[in-house]
């Protein structure tokens, strides 16, 4: 049985980067206790995935099937988490900070009368313990956590964990359950997924955010400098924005949007409210693009251009363009 069990997260039929991001964290600390990492497969077949995790350090990939795990159903895969993690007994349980992730951890917790230690940016153990490091007070300080009671569940911020492979068996063991379809309080009537192919925020290397200063929903030169970058960037925006109807709520990145971690955040036309720093403020480099000199966005950047974004990024693009043709 696994001391160590991840929660591998799918999406559009592929597994989220963040999931390979427990896996390689999940084996430093199964490695430490002496024990075994399982990864949990939730929904119809799903067998095909295991040879993926078991490359960054599975031991077992533990597959939970019915028709009606087919969608997620946040109640149904609280069920099936919950009797997995049952049968299987582990003492360290991670899952991704995502929207689901969000979601499923506390239901699956409350279903086994533990607690949840959310949006961890490392872990580390004393003795069998896990210790959970989570910023507090938009990043103004930090916390360690640690759970009481078996098992100890925690959730990581995406993009914060290294990845390392370490190939594993990731022999595959099927776990009998059955839905119990009483239970469920709302039913889903359509599921719109974004098709577009943009790598998600959370997820996202590098990004490209405008707020009020863009003046407009033309985001045409932050969206030039994202293609410049490649598939690991993508386009962000401050909640102004996103009031104003210039980007998709999906978009926003802050307090009430998305935590992001990027290695790079280019912030376009952005003051730096509070709100927004809390979402943002753990980037590993920041650069802020702003013509007011008293931005607030200037005092967290570790690079900034005091100057008119649409003079300034063409020359930008341009720039980056040919460093990056080199």
């Amino acid at each position: 049985m696994a001391n160590v069990l991840i929660y591998a997260e799918i999406k559009a039929g592929k597994i989220k980067k963040s999931a390979f991001e427990l896996a390689s964290e999940g084996r430093k600390l199964a490695d430490k206790m002496g024990g075994e990492l399982g990864a949990a497969l939730i929904g119809p077949g799903l067998e095909p995935f295991a040879p993926e995790l078991a490359k960054f350090g599975v031991d077992t990939v533990y597959t939970v099937e019915a028709s009606e795990l087919e969608g997620y159903n946040s109640e149904y895969f609280a069920q099936a988490l919950a009797h997995l993690i049952s049968e299987t007994k582990p003492e360290v349980v991670l899952m991704s900070h995502t929207m689901q992730g969000k979601d499923l951890a506390p239901r699956t917790a409350a279903k086994l009368g533990v607690g949840v230690m959310a949006d961890c940016i490392s872990f580390s153990l004393d003795g069998s313990t896990l210790i959970g490091k989570r910023p507090m007070y938009a990043g103004k300080c930090f916390a360690e956590w640690s759970a009481a009671g078996t098992p100890q569940i925690a959730t990581a911020r995406p993009n914060v964990l290294e990845t390392a492979e370490n190939p594993k068996a990731g022999t595959v063991s099927k776990i009998s359950f059955g839905v119990d379809t009483g239970r469920t309080t709302y039913v889903t009537k359509e599921l719109n997924l974004d098709t577009s192919g943009k790598v998600d925020l959370t997820e996202a290397e590098i990004i490209v955010s405008g707020g009020r200063g863009m003046g407009g929903p033309d985001y045409t030169l932050l969206e030039e400098m994202s293609a410049i970058f490649g598939s690991r960037a993508t386009v962000g925006a401050s909640r102004a924005a996103v009031d104003a109807g210039w980007r998709k709520h999906s978009d926003q990145v802050g307090q009430t949007g998305k935590t992001v971690t990027p290695n790079l955040y280019i912030a376009c036309g952005i003051s730096g409210s509070i709100q927004h720093l809390a979402g943002m403020g753990s980037s590993k480099v920041i650069v802020a693009i702003n013509k007011d000199t008293e931005a607030p966005i200037f005092t967290k950047a570790d690079y900034g251009i005091v100057g008119d974004l649409f003079k300034v990024i063409p020359e930008f693009n341009k720039e980056l363009k040919a460093i990056l043709a080199e």
